[in-house]
């Protein structure tokens, strides 16, 4: 996607992204598994955060609390994606998983298995 920032960051095989799923928060699986719902579709974080029925500012608690997973454990590698605010339509930062972390993402959960 053009403009997509820090594209290097995503991940895209599928056995990390279950791995990520296991391991983080059930706060951080809640916004996985939104994300999930609206594959390849870039979201202002209010909006995110209104579709999975939390208060506003909590993505970004989210995302501040598994930065230290993602940096020690994968490499700084993310399941998601960003658009950031000077090249997104809505002039806010969005998020969104693509179709292959989403595929990912509801595989992990059928699965179960730790990984």
């Amino acid at each position: 996607m053009l403009g997509e920032h820090a594209p290097h960051n995503a991940m895209v095989e599928p056995d990390e992204v279950a791995r990520f799923h296991d391991r983080c928060s059930p706060l951080m699986r809640e916004l996985l598994d939104g994300l999930a719902r609206a594959p390849d579709r870039p979201r202002p974080f209010p909006e995110v955060e209104d579709a999975i029925g939390w208060p506003r500012r909590r993505i970004a608690s989210v995302l501040g609390g598994v930065a230290h997973l993602r940096r020690t454990e994968f490499e700084g590698r993310r399941p998601y994606r960003f658009l950031d605010d000077r090249r997104s339509p809505s002039r806010r930062w969005e998020i969104w998983m693509d179709a292959g972390q989403a595929a990912a993402l509801r595989a992990a959960q059928a699965d179960g298995q730790p990984r």
